[in-house]
């Protein structure tokens, strides 16, 4: 799979690896519909920063949470 395409298949993928990664309880705020396919290296950006960093830390998971937010349709 490469993720630096902008697909629809990537986009789920990206959403469903960041809410696994944040623990979110409430999956459907990460709906692949509620986000528009043009913000794509938006959310590739942040992905790669959570892979990267591995754990994020409370106040870190809030400011991911809040970007996600601005990136949402």
């Amino acid at each position: 799979m490469n993720l630096n395409e902008a697909t629809n298949e990537n986009l789920a993928y990206i959403l469903k690896e960041i809410a696994s990664q944040l623990r979110v309880v409430n999956e459907s705020i990460m709906d692949p519909d509620d986000y528009n396919l043009e913000k794509y290296d938006d959310l590739k950006a942040l992905y790669d920063v959570l892979i990267q960093k591995g754990q994020l830390s409370v106040s870190e998971t809030q400011a991911f949470i809040q970007e996600l937010s601005s990136i949402r349709k």
